[in-house]
């Protein structure tokens, strides 16, 4: 579908044309079509706030692929789904051919008879791809090893909402940098005219093309991207502090290594000091309390990562009911 925006006389933007388009990156959307979802997803907050119903979905069936098991990707995304009138399939490995060696191009096809989204949690980012070019129904990246853009719309919602604002704030990210969060933060933070920056040690530093893509976004925006090895560099005056865990599934065996090396990158009390006086805390969850992140400051004053998880449910559903409806 083409991503060509329309402005009314007053220079404001036109509902973006989202229906039937793939959700896999947030380098795939405009800056409008962010800013647009975003503002669904207050709507329909609020809408849920008040009991009201809102059955923009009706008749709809999602299908939920996980490879990657979740607890608020899962919940958030079949709750949305039953909240705008629809219903949701969860399909495991488990209960699928594609676990046991059916083809992604062939599940595409099946699935895009039967239902009428679908959603992945996996693994290689190439995974969902292969399935978008298959597939004649929208497909959601929920989690790919490269991009959590759901996730990244949540983490936008929460700063907007604590914040009142994005363009022009500026965004550290401490920790493992060549993981699917800080790609999809870098993504976001471009498109929406946030400064980003990210600090890691040698060998964790972001992925070379998506930071190439990102930083060419953020020309059109004003945004700014450092990429450092000093964390109180990246910290100093931030307006939002994030992290993630240090190890992610999959890595396991590396976890020994990755406490040695990530260990100056540790969100603390100390560091924090750095920040503005009235920094936000953010963390994907799940979290490890006295590794990536003390128990002072993600469960202390600054911490609005609970804000964020239930975003989850409110920006997914604002995703879902424009690809959808």
């Amino acid at each position: 579908m083409s991503n060509v925006i329309n402005w009314n006389a007053k220079g404001v933007s036109q509902q973006p044309q989202l229906k039937g388009k793939d959700f896999l990156s947030l380098s795939d959307f405009h800056t409008d079509e962010i800013l647009y979802l975003l503002e669904e997803a207050k709507e329909l907050k609020s809408l849920q706030k008040q009991g009201k119903p809102h059955p923009y979905l009706s008749g709809k069936v999602l299908g939920m692929i996980f490879e990657k098991a979740s607890t608020r990707t899962r919940v958030s995304f079949e709750v949305g789904m039953l909240q705008l009138g629809g219903h949701a399939i969860f399909l495991s490995p488990r209960d699928m051919q594609l676990g046991r060696g059916e083809s992604v191009s062939d599940t595409a096809k099946v699935l895009s008879r039967y239902i009428d989204c679908i959603m992945i949690r996996t693994f290689a980012h190439s995974t969902v791809e292969e399935l978008s070019e298959h597939a004649t129904v929208p497909v959601i990246n929920a989690l790919t090893d490269l991009h959590h853009p759901a996730q990244v719309m949540a983490d936008l919602l929460t700063i907007q909402e604590h914040k009142g604002k994005l363009a022009g704030l500026k965004m550290c990210y401490l920790g493992d940098g060549n993981n699917n969060v800080t790609h999809s933060l870098m993504e976001g933070a471009a498109k929406v005219g946030m400064h980003i920056s990210i600090a890691s040690p040698p060998g964790y530093l972001p992925n070379g093309k998506i930071t190439e893509k990102a930083i060419e976004s953020a020309k059109l925006t004003g945004s700014k991207i450092t990429i450092t090895h000093d964390p109180i560099e990246a910290i100093n005056n931030a307006d939002i502090v994030v992290t993630d865990v240090w190890t992610s599934m999959g890595l396991e065996a590396e976890t020994e290594k990755r406490l040695k090396d990530l260990a100056a990158y540790q969100v603390n009390a100390e560091i924090c000091q750095h920040a503005k006086e009235d920094y936000i805390f953010l963390h994907c969850l799940p979290a490890h309390r006295g590794e990536e992140v003390t128990a002072e400051i993600i469960d202390g004053p600054h911490s609005v990562v609970f804000d964020e998880a239930e975003n989850r449910l409110h920006a997914q559903k604002a995703i879902l009911k424009n690809l959808l409806k």
